[in-house]
């Protein structure tokens, strides 16, 4: 079977798009990682999946890792999905609503960057009792779509990614699901830096939306920082998180920045 697709990106972070909303097409978790393989495959930190909606929005999003597993969300893939699924119509659309696992969202086309109505984030955890040794810097937790531990650092360049991220993501304070890990630096008041490692794809990505949303509510919590706050991210790119805060609970948390097209192609499977 030849499978057609799109490649996009959103300030780096990859993935693979199919148009599935006639639903002919079923990957297992094999067929998936296999199509985001770098070496053997088209090569990305996930797959989006169109699909038709269920309860009213324009669409459904659907959204597996480089591992095949199917995730609730993903910030930076939901940019791509609404720019993508903008273009499925006979007129370019400005707002486009999508199903995910984690609620429905928004897609808003502002000139050349695409920004994302989040949902409001849970689970808040600010100042945990853990430490890992070498690891220079208190740990929190937030869900924003999909759980996220902060930890702000002094040294992001050299900070281990790979080490800490993983010690992280599997550490059983976030069992049995796991978590993403974000090391963070201050920049100044209302911007930060940030590295990410992403569950799933089991390493640092160039960016992650989700992840940028959470290191900046709690960069908020921790000094009061207003709404937008702008994120360097690995890839290069420069996102901006807005919010409102009330106390320690946010709503209307949205994520702006860019989502591209690269080429598009077919594969057998």
């Amino acid at each position: 079977m030849l499978l057609h697709f799109y490649k996009m990106n959103g300030a780096g972070n990859d993935f693979i798009v199919i148009d599935n909303r006639d639903l002919s097409i079923q990957l297992d978790e094999e067929q998936i990682a296999a199509l985001c393989d770098r070496h053997r495959g088209i090569g990305a930190d996930g797959l989006l999946a169109v699909e038709p909606a269920e309860k009213g929005a324009d669409f459904k999003f659907r959204y597996y890792n480089a591992d095949g597993g199917e995730a609730e969300m993903c910030g930076n893939g939901a940019r791509c999905f609404g720019r993508f699924t903008a273009n499925l119509t006979d007129e370019v659309k400005e707002v486009v609503t999508f199903e995910t696992i984690a609620g429905t969202l928004s897609a808003h086309l502002v000139e050349e960057n695409v920004r994302i109505a989040m949902s409001n984030p849970h689970d808040l955890r600010l100042n945990m009792d853990l430490s890992l040794d070498g690891l220079d810097g208190t740990i929190h937790f937030i869900n924003t779509g999909v759980p996220h531990v902060v930890v702000f650092v002094n040294d992001l360049k050299n900070i281990d990614v790979l080490k800490y991220g993983t010690l992280l993501r599997y550490h059983e304070a976030f069992a049995p699901a796991g978590t993403n890990v974000n090391f963070a630096k201050v920049l100044s008041s209302q911007h930060i830096a940030i590295r990410t490692y992403e569950r799933g794809v089991e390493d640092e990505t160039l960016a992650c939306g989700t992840g940028m949303t959470a290191c900046a509510l709690i960069h908020h919590l921790l000094t009061g920082a207003a709404s937008p706050v702008k994120v360097d991210v690995a890839g290069g790119d420069t996102l901006e998180i807005g919010f409102v805060a009330d106390g320690q609970h946010f709503t209307d948390v949205t994520l702006s920045g860019p989502a591209d097209f690269v080429f598009e192609g077919a594969i057998e499977i």
